[in-house]
């Protein structure tokens, strides 16, 4: 199979919808065109096995027969949204005071797209945290899978241990000798 590199091009763009369970969405490009097809695969390159419909994205694309697809996703940031907590166990605190957290090796128990929850595990430590689809939204995810590896900021919520915050496995920084 052999690909024209001429034909690779960089984009910039939103989610119009990704879907995890079919294993793909499209994005719309900043300067118009055809959808952009987005594979899950591509997206697991970049760490994540979702993202979130409406988030900016800047993918690496290219032109096939079957239309426009991504190859490789940049970057991700989630979409816009006003300062108001996504729950209120966050209401008490600031969003420079959450960024103080730090990130944690998790791995997900469980996830519920439906029920708009499910719970991980930070690696080293026994108990459950708390996952809330809102946090996800926020991170720019969608969905997560029984499994995934993640990188979390986790809190002592109102009804215990809860994620604040949701990234793709890379960002998690380990403690010494961990």
């Amino acid at each position: 199979m052999a690909e024209d590199l001429n034909s690779m091009y960089h984009v910039r763009g939103q989610v119009k919808w990704f879907d995890p369970t079919k294993g793909f969405g499209f994005v719309v490009a900043d300067e118009g065109g055809p959808d952009i097809l987005l594979h899950v695969n591509v997206l697991r390159n970049f760490g994540q096995s979702s993202v979130a419909d409406g988030a900016r994205i800047e993918v690496v694309s290219h032109r096939t027969e079957r239309g426009v697809q991504a190859v490789e996703v940049i970057s991700i940031t989630p979409p816009e949204r006003d300062d108001t907590p996504v729950l209120t166990d966050f209401a008490d605190m600031s969003p420079d005071a959450l960024k103080t957290i730090p990130l944690e090796p998790a791995r997900v128990k469980w996830f519920d797209k439906g029920k708009g929850f499910g719970f991980a595990n930070v690696f080293g430590r026994p108990e459950d945290v708390f996952l809330h689809i809102e946090v996800l939204r926020q991170s720019g995810l969608a969905d997560l899978q029984p499994g995934e590896a993640l990188a979390i900021r986790v809190i002592d919520g109102k009804r215990g241990r809860m994620a604040a915050e949701v990234q793709a496995w890379e960002f998690a920084n380990p403690k010494p000798g961990e």
